[in-house]
């Protein structure tokens, strides 16, 4: 019997011993889901690591910074993925995540963007998306957009809660400046509805539900390469298009701070780089990578729009107030 249970013991000890660490990436819920760029992103980053890779989705992106916040010291969360620069500030003052100590100068993007706590991954344009054959009179402009017809609907996300509708307000205030209310007054009639995330409004436009969705220049890439679909475009709007830059970060109350950052480090590989185009449906941030050729059908915004984080940071809440004032009803 002292025998059996002494083996027993044996076995349990070794099992343990050989168990691979998990790293844990709290994420958006289209990056984790089975069709995004998850699994593969685990199937590769696997293979470098003698680890194993979890990512939990959260329904939008700035969901995953609350979820975070809310667990505070006791989240299984060791990195998170999927903020953008416009947030990244507010994330980085609520101090729950370290330092990446990485040397970023690898990093090519269409402007320069430093921090030593956030590093990008990928980046692409916002945009509205529309289907050619239901839309011949395509809005070139935030002034067009507002002039359509009354029965003329848009699809838009929450800024509260996701990155896009926030890249949104930024877009319009850009523009507008201290006319934005008036603009918002002017545009709303044409607000179908206001999704908590990306996923559900695109599912809405994909069910023909809306006119146009709030997305990304990128996005019909997806249709073309994955469905051989060329009728799904996005508007090009002559004022530029604002930009959004995906980062990601270690959480400081992490267990695995070493295997975050190698998880950061994969992030500037080819190996990544050359999944990001046709799994996010994004750009690269280095070099060397080669996309598809239906990239070159995509338009690429003349203007590029963006601000500065700490700018964001100051005028955030100004800005989705003022928002809010003119679209609800």
């Amino acid at each position: 019997m002292k025998k059996t249970i002494y083996l027993l013991l044996l076995t349990s000890i070794l099992t343990f011993g050989n168990e691979k660490p998990t790293l844990t990436v709290y994420t958006y819920d289209a990056f984790a889901a089975s069709w995004g760029p998850a699994p593969k992103v685990k199937k590769a980053f696997e293979k470098t690591c003698d680890c194993n890779i979890k990512f939990v989705g959260v329904s939008s992106s700035i969901a995953t910074l609350r979820k975070i916040q809310l667990e505070g010291k006791k989240t299984k969360a060791d990195v998170i993925l999927g903020l953008d620069t416009a947030i990244a500030q507010v994330a980085k003052e609520t101090k729950l995540f370290s330092p990446h100590g990485l040397d970023t100068s690898i990093i090519d993007l269409p402007n320069s963007y430093k921090d030593d706590t956030f590093v990008p991954f990928d980046y692409s344009y916002f945009a509205f998306v529309y289907d050619e054959k239901k839309i011949k009179n395509i809005p070139d402009s935030f002034e067009s957009l507002a002039s359509m017809p009354e029965d003329f609907k848009i699809v838009i996300q929450d800024p509260r809660s996701s990155t896009p509708g926030l890249g949104l307000l930024l877009w319009v205030k850009s523009i507008y400046g201290d006319k934005t209310v008036d603009y918002w007054k002017r545009l709303s009639p044409h607000i179908l509805t206001i999704t908590k995330g990306w996923s559900e409004a695109y599912s809405l436009f994909l069910k023909g539900e809306a006119d146009m969705v709030l997305s990304y220049t990128t996005s019909p890439a997806y249709h073309m390469i994955e469905e051989n679909k060329y009728n799904i475009k996005s508007a090009d709007f002559k004022e530029g298009h604002y930009a959004q830059i995906e980062v990601a970060a270690i959480v400081k109350s992490s267990k695995q701070k070493e295997l975050g950052k190698k998880f950061l480090e994969f992030l500037y590989t080819k190996e990544f780089a050359q999944l990001i185009p046709t799994a996010n449906w994004a750009y690269p941030v280095i070099k060397g990578v080669k996309l598809h050729k239906d990239f070159d059908k995509l338009h690429k915004p003349k203007e590029f729009i963006l601000m500065d984080g700490k700018e964001v940071e100051e005028k955030r809440k100004a800005i989705i107030n003022e928002w809010l004032s003119a679209v609800q009803k």
